[in-house]
């Protein structure tokens, strides 16, 4: 656990001491000098570890209303990029709209900064916005655990969850594609998601996923068809093959039919003619 803190340290706790929070509301501290800079919009390019994949068109047209009529409050992060121009490391939103709202330029600190610490701080900068859909926020965690060496300790510290909830987040990525893009498309929730997670089968999961958007089932409901499925089928006991063999005789026999368990036999019969009929077949009428 020791070299794990050490190897963190190479991050951004040896530059901003580990609390996202203050590394974005203290970070016009630490630019290279130049402070907060009106750049140019077209010279800035997207940031490559945005885990948020969709935006909201309705939000992103507010916000560009808004920026039209005041501007842009909070500036954006960039670093410079080592070919041309720039490239974002926070606030993207804030680009969007301002491109929607036809802006030239946008505020904008610019820092240095190496690619491992861009990764992680566009991925805990967007993890602590809880902007996004259950899916992305799963695969921020593994990138932050797979690929900058974080535990789940560690992160759920970073993020101010607890480790039970990034241990369940990342179970999510387990799901078939087809569920996972549900997830992404708002048509099931994380709760209902990570029910269906309990399905092994991946047609079976995907029919009761598309089930829960059709019927609009709630995580309860689905928690019990889960469980029902859980639940293991009752199975008829093997039949003793002496039993068995005794049964045809005596039907042979007796020319009607006949039950016989471990420790019973039932003999069917019409009417009383019949009844006579077995019961001297087998010896038992007064003589």
């Amino acid at each position: 656990m020791a070299e794990k803190k050490k190897r963190l340290g190479k991050g951004l706790d040896a530059i901003f001491g580990g609390d996202i929070d203050s590394i974005l509301s203290d970070i016009d501290h630490k630019t290279d000098g130049e402070g907060v800079s009106e750049l140019a919009i077209d010279k800035i390019r997207a940031n490559p570890y945005q885990p948020r994949k969709k935006f909201e068109d309705e939000a992103l047209k507010e916000l560009a209303d808004s920026i039209r009529e005041h501007g842009v409050f909070q500036p954006i992060i960039v670093r410079k990029s080592e070919v041309a121009g720039y490239e974002l490391i926070a606030g993207e939103r804030r680009l969007r709209a301002s491109k929607l709202a036809q802006k030239n330029t946008i505020p904008a600190i610019i820092v240095k900064m190496d690619d491992r610490q861009m990764m992680e701080i566009s991925l805990l900068e967007n993890i602590q916005r809880e902007d996004l859909t259950a899916i992305e926020e799963a695969e921020a965690y593994d990138k932050l655990i797979n690929k900058l060496g974080y535990t789940q300790e560690e992160l759920a510290g970073h993020i101010g969850k607890s480790r039970v909830h990034v241990t369940n987040m990342l179970r999510l990525l387990k799901l078939p594609s087809a569920i996972k893009k549900m997830v992404e498309d708002g048509k099931l929730s994380y709760g209902q998601a990570r029910t269906i997670l309990s399905v092994t089968d991946e047609d079976a999961a995907i029919k009761l996923a598309e089930r829960a958007y059709k019927e609009g089932l709630t995580v309860r409901k689905l928690e019990e068809l889960t469980s029902d499925k859980k639940k293991p089928k009752k199975t008829e006991p093997e039949p003793d093959i002496y039993l068995e063999n005794v049964r045809h005789i005596m039907e042979s026999k007796l020319a009607t039919k006949v039950d016989i368990t471990k420790h019973k036999i039932t003999i069917s019969f019409n009417d009383d003619d019949d009844l006579n009929r077995i019961l001297e077949i087998i010896d038992c009428l007064d003589s």
